[in-house]
């Protein structure tokens, strides 16, 4: 039996609860599919010792505060799942898991949403999936070969995991800095690798000023302004307390990218090799959009054309927290909100429903 709603919305981590947040207030009857067993989406799978960027009050969905961690400027992952959970509860969020959405397709004048739990009928889909379930392994030469461990971002935990091995991590960014560290002040033989020489941010810049950034690129940009550059103006890693540590220490020095890997390590353009036991790939994500396959909206960087939140090709389906092409700073807990009431409202009003809450 195909159950009917107003909105659908798929993925029930932060973007998503922040979109039913802003559904409710519009009014809108709307259902939130997720395919984990438990709230907290991906922060649920981080590693063990990352800290957010932001100190509590600026990492909130719209409507409700993060509470301060006790001990922590910085709250952990763990924190983060536990508000994720209690946000749900907060504002009855009706959420249905696990559920798998397999496909949404075009039905009428309505959107159909096939998933492992049976169909919805919708006249809007808010995509939420995020990144983390589509992590991005380059095309690097010899990979097939190399004998030791290979691991994504998504499969780190802890330093325990690489005792007494020697391990090189590659990316640039927050990710690779982040688990480079950790390695390193565990006394792990880590070797960071990385594209161009890393650009670390200002030490009293954090996700507060990122979140600036960007509001104001996409501020000047939509205002037909030169680019200010957003985030990238500012650097590409944030220098939380561990990457400070280790880059005071002496410990985060990275080396320039390597050719290939080889059986036993890496090589080098100009013949230099390090052996190598594991390598971890800090190399980002990819936007999860397979179950949107059907409507045949992506570009060749598999990114779907928008105005704003919605689908300039579909306008029954909104995208949110994908990035900055899905609004400033919209893969953030902060800057997930604006774009979420922003997909919400334009919703409502291409359904021809008055807001009660104006």
């Amino acid at each position: 039996m195909t159950q009917r709603t107003d909105v659908v919305v798929v993925g029930g981590g932060q973007a998503g609860l922040a979109a039913g947040y802003h559904l409710r207030r519009q009014g809108l009857d709307f259902t939130i599919l997720d395919a984990q067993d438990a709230p907290g989406g991906a922060w649920r799978r981080m590693w063990d010792s990352l800290r957010l960027f932001s100190p509590a009050a600026y990492s909130s969905l719209p409507g409700w505060p993060m509470p301060a961690q006790p001990g922590q400027t910085y709250p952990d992952a763990a924190h983060v799942v536990g508000y994720l959970a209690d946000y749900e509860k907060r504002y009855d969020l009706p959420v249905r898991r696990p559920v798998r959405v397999h496909g949404v397709y075009r039905d009428g004048e309505r959107l159909r949403v096939e998933t492992d739990s049976g169909a919805w009928s919708a006249r809007a889909v808010i995509s939420a999936t995020g990144t983390w379930w589509r992590p991005f392994l380059p095309a690097v030469p010899g990979r097939e070969v190399f004998r030791g461990r290979q691991v994504h971002t998504v499969s780190y935990r802890n330093p325990g995991q690489f005792a007494g091995r020697r391990v090189i991590v590659v990316g640039g960014g927050n990710s690779g800095a982040q688990i480079a560290a950790d390695l390193a002040l565990a006394s792990v033989e880590v070797a960071w690798v990385t594209a161009r020489p890393p650009r670390f941010l200002a030490d009293d810049i954090d996700g507060r000023a990122l979140f600036d950034a960007a509001t104001a690129r996409r501020r000047a940009l939509d205002e037909g302004r030169a680019d200010t550059g957003g985030v990238a103006s500012l650097g590409d890693i944030v220098a939380v307390p561990p990457v400070r540590e280790a880059r005071d220490a002496g410990l985060l020095k990275a080396s320039p990218m390597f050719a290939r890997l080889t059986a036993d390590g890496v090589a080098w353009a100009d013949g230099t090799t390090a052996g190598a036991d594991a390598v971890i790939w800090c190399t980002g994500f990819r936007p999860a959009l397979s179950h949107l396959s059907p409507l045949a909206l992506r570009g060749k960087r598999g990114h779907i054309a928008s105005d704003g939140t919605r689908a300039a090709a579909e306008p029954r389906l909104h995208l949110l927290g994908y990035g900055d092409w899905t609004g400033p700073a919209s893969a953030t807990l902060i800057g997930t909100g604006r774009p979420a009431r922003e997909a919400a409202t334009r919703i409502a009003d291409s359904l021809g429903h008055a807001s009660p809450r104006g």
